[in-house]
């Protein structure tokens, strides 16, 4: 067996072990949606805070993602239902799955072994032709396998990426393509998927302006809903009793 060959084969017994398979292997290989990478200006500095708050350390709960997790912005919805559980909120604005790969080995969980890690991530990758959906799936798969190995632990819910959009649309469908690609990784065990886009939409499959006022970014009314919607699952993977209202 050529060196080439047994490099690949080895590296693909590992990630089969996380719940990856060899064909996924080859998919990364050539897609930037699992390349890590880095961002410029405001952005390090976004990430550097993270690195700050990280190693201070006392945190049970992390919530990862762009600007849809970055603009909890401690409301009165995280404070009712985050605070008490000491979590972190490691969003950025803009982030694409290559960034927060690349956050993930550069301090942002570093020293700290929180109970429960939320994700959500992908709707920046998913506009226009540059990422297919099965590229945007591989990079939130490749996000959980790296939770896995340096966060072993920690259990990973995955959130299908939120309906963008007033009204039924192509990237939505893509994005939703790519949720079920990375949504094949939850084993129910270590890895849970939840899909609470439904909750958002009204029974024509549109977005309310009072939840997403762009159609994208949540209001506190948005916000609300999801803490609610994800709060039985939080709850049972936490270990605590579940908040109400």
């Amino acid at each position: 067996m050529r060196m080439g060959r047994r490099l690949f084969f080895v590296n693909a017994v590992l990630l089969t072990s996380l719940g990856m398979s060899a064909s996924s292997l080859l998919a990364q290989t050539n897609s930037k949606s699992t390349t890590p990478v880095p961002r410029e200006g405001g952005w390090m500095q976004r990430h550097e805070s993270i690195n700050k708050r990280t190693k201070e350390g006392d945190i049970d709960l992390i919530f990862i993602g762009d600007s849809i997790t970055q603009g909890w912005n401690d409301n009165e919805t995280w404070k009712k239902y985050y605070e008490g559980r000491k979590a972190a909120n490691l969003g950025i604005s803009g982030d694409r799955t290559e960034h927060v790969l690349w956050r993930l080995d550069h301090g942002n969980i570093e020293g700290i072994s929180p109970k429960v890690a939320v994700l959500m991530i992908g709707t920046n990758n998913s506009g226009g032709k540059e990422y297919s959906a099965e590229d945007i799936g591989e990079g939130i798969r490749a996000i959980v396998a790296k939770l896995r190995d340096k966060l072993p632990k920690t259990k990973v819910l995955i959130l299908a990426i939120f309906p963008r959009g007033e009204k039924p649309n192509p990237q939505r469908e893509k994005n939703a393509k790519a949720s079920k690609i990375a949504s094949e990784m939850a084993d129910d065990k270590d890895v849970f998927f939840l899909d609470i886009g439904p909750a958002f939409l009204n029974e024509k499959g549109e977005i309310d302006k009072a939840i997403m006022p762009d159609f994208l970014h949540l209001s506190p009314a948005g916000y609300k809903i999801w803490a609610k919607s994800i709060e039985p699952k939080l709850s049972e993977l936490m270990g605590d009793e579940a908040v109400t209202e």
